[in-house]
């Protein structure tokens, strides 16, 4: 019979991390009336008969709070970073400048920041769905090393405790950056 592995604490708390880590990139790329070079993370542009990530074929900087400025590195490739940024769910109009593209970061109205503030809600839920499941995976591991025989019945209850605090600690972070991420965007 195959040994079973040990039960690692230290790996349910990095999983859990891990969606964290997954939650803040996501929200990291919503649009908040201030410019922000994440929000072009998502777009991939048509590079050399390739999607790419908008970060492989252009530097994007701020030179000011609602402007985002996007030095694209091959001349030729100007027309598929616009078409890209066009195509895309952004909203935003590309203004190119030689072999830069400007794009200005409109001020949002009040129902676009509740839709914004939805889709964070959607995020986080489904972060909080991450954690969940790492969790149960955990306590299903402990109660079959129990089962086994391979722990005792307290320490199953103990690391199982170890599991739930993990878990609370994780949906506070949680529920911490969906609080800062709606102030951003409700922000005028």
């Amino acid at each position: 019979m195959a040994a079973i592995p040990e039960f690692d604490l230290n790996d349910i708390k990095r999983r859990m991390q891990g969606a964290v880590t997954s939650l803040k990139g996501d929200l990291g790329s919503l649009r908040t009336g201030r410019a922000t070079p994440s929000i072009l993370d998502p777009i991939q542009v048509d590079a050399y008969g390739a999607m790419m990530p908008m970060a492989q074929v252009a530097t994007v900087s701020v030179p000011e709070p609602r402007l985002l400025s996007i030095s694209v590195w091959d001349r030729g490739m100007i027309g598929a970073v616009e078409k890209a940024i066009r195509e895309s769910d952004l909203g935003m109009n590309p203004q190119t400048e030689g072999q830069t593209i400007r794009l200005r970061v409109p001020e949002m109205n009040e129902q676009r920041r509740k839709e914004m503030v939805k889709v964070a809600h959607k995020y986080t839920e489904e972060a909080r769905v991450a954690v969940r499941h790492v969790r149960r995976d955990g306590l299903d591991h402990l109660k079959k090393l129990e089962k086994d025989g391979a722990i005792s019945e307290d320490d199953e209850k103990r690391q199982a405790a170890e599991v739930q605090k993990a878990t609370d600690a994780h949906i506070a972070e949680i529920d911490g950056v969906l609080a800062a991420k709606e102030k951003e965007i409700m922000q005028v």
